[in-house]
């Protein structure tokens, strides 16, 4: 029972990434049926930026002039580097898709994968191949309850996920923004002749998803402190998949999504070789989907596919 605890807490922290990037690949498709196929290298870019804010924030608290804990550090690098990410996410969609708006969804798509390889490309570019150990901003405890071993970043790690999950839900469902989110995902073609813009629902949709994204970065970042400029492929695609799975739309499901995933790679890699850790838990996916296409919360819908 030790170890099987042992494990779920390991994976509810290794899901918590996969949830915070699958909430805004799931806000993007709702309303404008269009996967961001560069969402994975925001989570990179959000990463990087997160680096620097925290870099920046200790280098001030070091000259003393104005003394910030490490908890305070990290609060401040999180909050200042989901908003700077999210202007990321807004020129994306302005400069990337919405010119794109009219075209086939097969350009929008392979426009994501370039504007993705642009942001690998930039890092490259400008900060050199060298990898980024990102800041040490708390230290860390390890807290041991009848032999299950809990360091207090994981409770941080899961417990900050948890919180800004529940902070989109709520924005989603209790305010008039939300509101307009949700009737924009419903009915694509009938809530813009009511006077809701369809490009402020784009912008703020790729705002907040990229805000996820970037917090999930530094989260990541502080998890596992090197920082690689094409960390972002690899989780962004495994996002996609929890997006998927999740259900068109579904805040709920793309949590629970990311989570699952997270589970079934974690517990796959106990049992078998992690060299078909991949293979086994994305067949499992497959099986899912085979019997449930539409996602766990997700419902067939018949409007026309758009961008």
């Amino acid at each position: 029972m030790a170890f099987f605890l042992q494990n779920l807490i390991n994976a509810l922290q290794w899901g918590s990434f996969y949830a915070l990037i699958a909430l805004g690949y799931s806000m993007v498709y709702s309303v404008l049926m269009l996967f961001n196929f560069a969402h994975g290298d925001i989570f990179m870019t959000g990463s990087y930026i997160g680096f620097f804010v925290a870099s920046g924030l200790i280098a001030l608290s070091a000259t003393g002039t104005v003394a910030m804990p490490g908890w305070l550090i990290l609060l401040l690098t999180i909050l200042i580097s989901m908003f700077l990410t999210s202007f990321v996410g807004i020129a994306v969609e302005r400069i990337g898709y919405r010119p794109l708006r009219g075209a086939p969804r097969a350009s929008a798509a392979i426009t994501g994968l370039m504007i993705g390889i642009i942001l690998e490309t930039g890092n490259l570019a400008l900060l050199g191949a060298s990898r980024k150990k990102f800041p040490d901003l708390i230290e860390t405890q390890t807290f041991t309850f009848a032999g299950v071993s809990v360091t207090n970043t994981k409770i941080m790690i899961v417990a900050v996920s948890l919180a800004l999950m529940l902070a989109l839900h709520l924005f989603i469902q209790r305010t008039k923004w939300g509101m307009a989110v949700r009737a924009m995902a419903y009915d694509f073609f009938v809530v813009p002749l009511m006077g809701v813009s369809i490009n402020t629902i784009a912008v703020l949709t790729f705002a907040i998803g990229s805000a996820l994204a970037a917090a999930a970065g530094i989260l990541f970042g502080v998890a596992y402190p090197i920082l690689d400029p094409y960390m972002g492929i690899l989780f962004g695609w495994k996002a996609f998949v929890a997006a998927i799975l999740g259900g068109r739309g579904s805040v709920l499901g793309a949590a629970l999504a990311g989570f699952l995933l997270g589970f079934i790679e974690i517990f796959v890699a106990i049992i078998f070789p992690s060299t078909v850790r991949d293979l086994i838990a994305y067949s499992i996916i497959l099986l899912i989907l085979t019997f449930r296409p539409h996602g766990f919360f997700g419902e067939a819908y018949s409007a026309q596919l758009r961008l």
